[in-house]
């Protein structure tokens, strides 16, 4: 089965000078497969990602999730499928500086129904995962860059998403940082997840299963 497919994914910005993002991407990724997107910058690295999240639609060609076309539905059903299958992580950590590592994760499982004692305690689990036990309420000026992005992995986690989607996780840190983050993206693979990463990191890329080059908006080769 697959996790994720698109089909002739075409994204084009601007009407009456068009600039051509991507042009026409179709490709397959079975699930529990650790995928990275390589290619220069500006090429449609982060865009791909981006549709295939669903944070924005295509112009023409559709993305499958686990066989679900998500570049039809309504946005309540799009948010639904966020919410519950796939988890974003980024390059700027995007924590809420006045909450702590705690209350973060605890942020993205708001809509899911759970008790708040139940919310506290996977939000305690994920931060174990990610080796932050001592973390619990610090804030992110506490923390340092990698725990930051710790904190940020777990809480991608709280839905236990199927997917995660991860655009240069460790673009902003320093490589002692880079390589403790690393360490946990490989971990949280071995449960099964599928995980796709944009990178320029090339040790990275080949510890992946699957590579994608993304060039001029195409996969190369």
């Amino acid at each position: 089965m697959y996790s994720i497919q698109t089909e002739n994914l075409e994204k084009i910005y601007g009407k009456a000078a068009k600039t051509y993002a991507l042009r026409g991407i179709s490709l397959n990724i079975p699930h529990g497969r650790f995928c990275c997107i390589v290619g220069p910058s500006g090429h449609g690295k982060s865009t791909l990602l981006q549709l295939i999240g669903g944070l924005d639609k295509p112009t023409a060609g559709c993305v499958l999730i686990e066989g679900v076309d998500i570049s039809k539905l309504s946005d309540n059903a799009l948010s639904k499928i966020r919410g519950e299958k796939i988890g974003f992580v980024f390059q700027s950590f995007n924590l809420l500086e006045n909450l702590t590592a705690l209350e973060n994760i605890q942020t993205a499982m708001m809509f899911s129904g759970m008790k708040p004692i139940d919310m506290k305690k996977r939000s305690l689990d994920l931060l174990d995962v990610v080796g932050l036990s001592d973390k619990t309420k610090s804030k992110p000026a506490q923390l340092s860059g990698g725990q930051m992005q710790r904190v940020a992995i777990a809480r991608a986690l709280a839905n236990d998403p199927s997917i995660l989607l991860m655009d240069e996780p460790t673009g902003n840190l320093d490589s002692q940082a880079e390589q403790e983050v690393l360490d946990y993206i490989f971990k949280i693979h071995k449960t099964g997840k599928t995980i796709v990463i944009v990178t320029h990191n090339q040790e990275l890329a080949k510890s992946a299963e699957l590579v994608v080059e993304v060039r001029d908006g195409l996969i190369a080769g």
